[in-house]
């Protein structure tokens, strides 16, 4: 009367490494995807503005205008920006008293977007100078942890 078969080891087994290999393939993506440094460097211009936004997560989030010209397509001029996120308070702040001037910043960047990190894949982690436009001689230098953040 019954007539139900008794489950078999090996389906078992092979459920249980598929759901195992799964699982860490998909761990492995996300780590890939938000939290690897795909590249990091430094980009000087001057910054146009850094302000605090969002709706649910407050981001810090800039834009640096680079010098020269970069075109998409054959005859139109565009200039060169660039658009970043910050995460750490400190620098925001210090951004934020520095819209005009001439910076380099330090930024690592990631394969994917995270709400919490801010609008953007590139995110800056040290400001290498900010000088004053016009007077490239008087530099003030700020070296908060470059060396350390590479």
């Amino acid at each position: 009367m019954d007539d139900l078969k008794p489950e078999k080891p090996g389906i078992r087994k092979w459920l249980n490494r598929f759901l195992g290999i799964l699982i860490l393939s998909l761990g492995i993506f996300i780590y890939v995807r938000f939290y690897y440094v795909f590249g990091s460097g430094v980009k000087s211009g001057e910054l146009n503005y850094l302000v605090y936004k969002g709706i649910i997560f407050k981001t810090y989030e800039g834009k640096l205008i680079q010098s020269g010209f970069r075109t998409d397509k054959p005859g139109d001029i565009q200039s060169n920006q660039f658009d970043f996120s910050v995460t750490d308070e400190k620098i925001a702040k210090q951004l934020m008293i520095s819209g005009g001037k001439n910076v380099q910043l330090h930024y690592k960047e990631y394969f994917g977007v995270l709400p919490w990190r801010g609008y953007t894949k590139f995110i800056v982690d040290s400001i290498v100078t900010i000088e004053e436009p016009g007077n490239a001689n008087q530099e003030k230098e700020l070296t908060p942890y470059i060396l350390e953040s590479m």
